[in-house]
Order: structure tokens, then sequence, then C-alpha cells
């Protein structure tokens, strides 16, 4: 039996996308001929691989377990190939890193700046994704590393695919404008209870802390507003509208506001993840040591 990766990487995708059509739109390929791609894969393995539900088919045990098997082999594929491109001198490539919005901001575009003075043969692709959104992608290949964030509780379920490496902690803040703002000293939000607030989209995670975090200190907020972006929310808070929790990282210099420590602190905390980091490629570790260098500083800082 010899596996065909192009086929592996059609389970693979299988497995972490869950249809045959949203597959086919991921390589750019009719649905039919897809399946007749896996057809070949289970003839060419004896194994029943998939089970047809209805008009729709999913994965049986054997073909997660080959699915799993697939993204190792592809890993180790790519970072051969990535090998043998560096044997010809200083380490080149493309690598895929995929961040949420402001780590993308703080982080990401002064890595992106940083590679191009001292590795400039590192080809860095920058993408901007939810955190919910980013370990998917990184499972089915999309992206070679992400940049994500942990729920201040903790509760993000452990992951055997995928590697984490700690990059900063993120302290949540009170924001203000600057004609509300007091002193630097860490505050009680019961102190506003009666103020007007601004949140997210409802179900976000930011919708979801600054709701759980107001309950907890004993009133219902006051929802002034609801933006996706943060330059939005921030611009609303500059002028005067509504006040906020933000992590730190998402409050951006540029608008006039006050970020305020809270008197029972939250924290989320930042961090890379890779599949495996034995399957990295040359390129994909300097542009990861670099992520850990700069998020170093920024906490020395």
């Amino acid at each position: 039996m010899r596996l065909n990766t192009t086929r592996l990487e059609m389970l693979s995708l299988l497995d972490s996308l869950g249809t045959v059509r949203a597959v086919a739109a991921a390589l750019h390929l009719s649905p039919s001929a897809v399946s007749a791609q896996l057809a070949v894969l289970e003839a060419e393995t004896h194994t029943d691989l998939l089970q047809r539900v209805g008009r729709r088919v999913r994965l049986t045990a054997a073909g997660r377990t080959l699915a799993r098997h697939a993204r190792v082999i592809l890993d180790q594929v790519r970072a051969a190939e990535a090998e043998l491109r560096d044997l010809s001198g200083q380490p080149a490539g493309p690598v895929r890193l995929a961040a949420f919005s402001s780590a993308v901001r703080k982080l990401v575009i002064p890595l992106a700046a940083r590679l191009r003075q001292v590795h400039p043969r590192i080809e860095l692709e920058v993408s901007e994704l939810d955190p919910q959104a980013s370990r998917p992608a990184l499972r089915r290949g999309d992206c070679d590393i992400i940049v994500a964030a942990d729920f201040v509780d903790g509760s993000t379920p452990p992951d055997p695919e995928v590697h984490t490496i700690p990059l900063l902690a993120d302290a949540i803040v009170l924001v203000t404008s600057r004609g509300q703002a007091g002193p630097d000293a860490p505050v009680d939000l019961t102190d506003f209870a009666t103020a007007a607030w601004s949140v997210d989209l409802p179900g976000t995670y930011l919708s979801r802390l600054v709701s759980s975090s107001c309950r907890q200190a004993g009133f219902e907020p006051i929802v002034a507003g609801r933006f996706s972006s943060y330059d939005l929310l921030l611009a609303h808070v500059e002028a005067g509208l509504s006040v906020s929790l933000l992590p730190e990282l998402a409050v951006d210099g540029r608008y006039r506001v006050a970020a305020r420590p809270l008197r029972e602190p939250l924290t989320r905390q930042v961090y890379a993840a890779v599949r495996s980091p034995s399957a990295l490629t040359a390129a994909g570790r300097i542009v990861l040591n670099e992520l850990r260098d700069l998020a170093a500083a920024r906490t020395r800082a």
C-alpha cells in the first residue's frame, strides 16, 4: 500500500471542514473530483474511511485515525521540502502566521518588520484570525503558526494535536475617556454601575466578559454601543459616550483614552501554537523564536 499525499490532504481537510463541498472549495476542485479521490484512497487502504449519512459523508474511526496521521505526514513533507531549500544558505521560504487583531498590531507587525531587516529571505504571510477560528485553521494546515489567547478562566480544552508556547499575560483593563480618567489606582467596577458601556457583538468573548464581570460586581451593564471593531469601540469611549473592558493589547495609543487596572485582576494568556515543533521549517523556527523574543521584550517593558 502506497499512500498519495494529495488524497491524504483531502482526507485531512474533510476531517477539519466537515463536508466534501468545503474541501472542494478549499482546493479549487469540484465536489465530484474530491469524492472520486477519496474513493480511490479507500480502495488503496482497503478500509472504510467514510460513512454515508443521507447526502453527506463523515469519517469513520479509521478515517479519523488516518486523517490524524495524514497531518503528521504532510507536515514532514513540507519540512523536507523546506530543508532542501535551506541547504542553499540562509533559511528562506514562506511561513504562514495567523493572529487576532490586537496581536497583529502589537506583536506581528513589529515581527514582520524585524524579519525584513535580519531575515529578508523569509516570506512571512500574515492573516488576521479570531482565536476561536485559529486552532481549526492550524489543524487543517491553513497556517504554520498561530497567535491566540486563552479565555480568562483558562477554559480552552487541551488539544493533543496542537503544541502551545506561552508568550505573555494580557491584563484586562477598564477603558474610559481621558476626561473621565481618575487616579491610576485600581478601580472597582461597582463605581461604574450607572455608566454607559460599549461591548462587542452578542455572543463574542468581549461581550460575555463585560456582562459576566459587571454581574459579578452586582449590576447589569447599560449597553450604549455594540461594535465588532475595537477601533469603533475606542472612538466611542474616547468621545465620552461609554466605558468598556478590553485586554491591554487592544488599547490603541492613537485614541485619547485611559486604561485603568481592576481591583480584582483579570488576565488572559496570549500564546503561539504549532502543530508540531519538529515539523516547523528552519524559517518557521526563526519566526517563532523572534516572536518569543518580541513578547518577552514587551513583558519586560
